[in-house]
């Protein structure tokens, strides 16, 4: 799918994402924490840059993206060890930085990389 005009995106997260954000982050990591819930929860994770500004997940297949994810058991156990208590604070730190207007880029350039802060998940491909 191709990404959404900039003024819908900047819409969105002006009126939605800025606020949605970090309850998704959260909720995501309490869902992490149940251990049996951890898929439902890594992939309301890999979803925060399209929560935050409607942006769209790059495919692994697009001409750009020009390497495939990190191996599966690999992303496991970084999770298990660094990703899950990383990612909370990496998060909630861009959602601070989301509602001062000077943060804001750097917010951004966090969510966006959240996927791969929490499981070594490239959410651009």
């Amino acid at each position: 799918m191709a990404q959404r005009s900039f003024l819908v995106r900047a819409l969105w997260f002006v009126l939605v994402g800025w606020w949605l954000t970090p309850v998704v982050v959260n909720i995501a990591w309490l869902l992490n924490a149940t251990i049996i819930l951890i898929p439902l929860g890594i992939k309301l994770i890999n979803l925060i840059p399209t929560v935050l500004s409607l942006a769209e997940p790059q495919g692994l297949d697009a001409p750009d993206s020009g390497r495939g994810q990190t191996n599966l058991l690999l992303r496991a156990v970084y999770f298990v060890f660094v990703g899950w208590w990383l990612s909370w604070i990496w998060a909630n730190v861009a959602a601070f930085l989301a509602v001062t207007i000077i943060g804001i880029p750097v917010a951004f350039w966090m969510f966006n990389r959240l996927p791969y802060v929490t499981s070594l998940y490239r959410f651009h491909g």
